[in-house]
């Protein structure tokens, strides 16, 4: 997985006409020889210089840790494993992997308990380095409570504003509808949801949902738009999968 990254590191960018440089262009240094010999003057301007290519992104990522993550994975040939588990593995790949592509990127994941108790927990910030204490900051996220998606996108959105980038992305990967105790289930949470979605993006950010609820399409459409989403069934192919939709995004964030 940290290989297909880091094929999305941003390449190299060589300039000519420096005084000093990395690499001598030949074509201006012979250019100045001539005219040196025709005239007396000459530039010394014939180096190039080169630099890492900029992709100017901030990525937040948004973790669903809500108490349905704790259930087995449906089907055979899983291993009894949860969906957190699927989960936290996804999320240590897809974080080693952007710390191979160089992009600045922070990781939340989030549960609730109705709309005064939102639970955001904080594995890593922007412009912290990726290292094992966010790795085990990821593997000790423990399930529990209710899913109030709208209330978790706004926070990580607001925090993801303050970030000076050119392009802003946040990922959320859940499991399930957005649900609390207080009358947050059905269409209340998802149209809670869509709205803070939509907020996000008139405020300049990419916004895409992953999720591996099988039964997704009947509502994830509706909170994150058309092209806005991927739903991937097997929840076991979740670490697999993350690389590519990453790559399709940061080509069109």
């Amino acid at each position: 997985v940290k290989r297909q990254f880091e094929a999305l590191r941003p390449g190299r960018i060589s300039t000519p006409g420096h005084p000093e440089g990395d690499e001598l262009d030949m074509d201006r240094a012979v250019r100045a020889r001539v005219d040196f010999a025709a005239t007396g003057e000459g530039t010394d301007r014939v180096w190039c210089q080169t630099r890492p290519e900029k992709r100017d992104l901030a990525v937040s990522i948004l973790l669903d840790v809500s108490r349905s993550t704790e259930a087995a994975i449906p089907g055979h040939g899983h291993g009894g494993r949860a969906v957190i588990d699927v989960e936290r593995e996804a999320l240590a790949a897809l974080a080693w992997g952007l710390d191979a592509c160089g992009d600045d990127f922070a990781i939340h994941a989030f549960s609730s308990l109705r709309r005064q108790r939102v639970y955001l927990q904080t594995a890593k910030d922007f412009g912290a380095p990726m290292s094992a204490a966010v790795e085990g900051r990821i593997a000790s996220l423990k399930p529990g409570f209710y899913t109030r998606l709208g209330a978790a996108l706004r926070h990580v959105s607001a925090d993801l504003a303050r970030q000076p980038r050119k392009r802003r992305l946040l990922l959320v990967i859940t499991d399930g509808k957005p649900n609390d105790l207080d009358h947050y289930e059905g269409r209340h949470g998802i149209e809670d949801s869509r709205m803070a979605v939509r907020e996000a993006r008139r405020a300049g950010q990419a916004v895409f949902g992953i999720t591996v609820d099988r039964n997704a399409k009947a509502w994830f459409p509706r909170i994150f738009g058309q092209g806005g989403f991927a739903v991937i069934p097997d929840a076991d192919k979740l670490t697999q999968t993350l690389p590519r939709i990453y790559r399709e995004l940061v080509g069109t964030t």
